[in-house]
């Protein structure tokens, strides 16, 4: 939607550019003043959205962070047969 494709719409940039955006349209459309915000995954663009929504106008009720972690960790390789 904003041009960013392959490897940089993993960016902080294309993170902002996006949160800015929306949080823009819901200013507009439906006059959006308190949030609950739920963090999910990892990398640059999760810091970038954060940063984006404390600097707008929009009363912060809660952050919370709902990555999933596994429990029991990853499968083991098979053993190698020659």
């Amino acid at each position: 939607m904003f041009g960013f494709a392959g490897t940089r719409n993993q960016l902080h940039d294309a993170a902002t550019v996006t949160t800015e955006s929306t949080i823009k349209k819901l200013f507009e459309k439906y006059n959006f003043q308190v949030a609950d915000i739920f963090v999910k995954g990892i990398g640059p663009g999760r810091e970038a959205s954060l940063r984006a929504v404390k600097a707008s106008q929009i009363e912060i009720n809660r952050i919370v962070d709902i990555t999933p972690v596994p429990h029991n960790g990853g499968k083991t390789p098979k053993i190698r047969r020659v």
